[in-house]
């Protein structure tokens, strides 16, 4: 079993938040398959980035990390899907 400590509880808090936060933005894009704001390099920085905190939260063992990261990992990528798929060629 694993033992949760006060920091990790401010932890899955805090991916609760942010995690939850994107959620809907990914429905939106979906939805509507509007991408004109996304910037595909830096959305592509961003999942790269995201890659490195699941990674280093694996290393940590870090359960907070581990979730979130995971989670957004799969948001954002179902987001650099639809820049691919939707966007306008100009």
């Amino acid at each position: 079993m694993v033992e949760i400590n006060y920091i990790e509880g401010i932890g899955l808090l805090a991916a609760a938040l942010t995690t939850y936060s994107f959620l809907p933005q990914v429905y939106k894009t979906w939805k509507t398959k509007d991408v004109s704001a996304f910037s595909l390099t830096t959305f592509s920085l961003f999942f790269a980035g995201i890659i490195c905190w699941l990674i280093y939260g694996i290393y940590m063992e870090s359960l907070s990390m581990i979730l979130a990261n995971t989670i957004t990992l799969v948001s954002s990528f179902l987001i650099l899907v639809f820049i691919i798929k939707y966007r306008k060629s100009d």
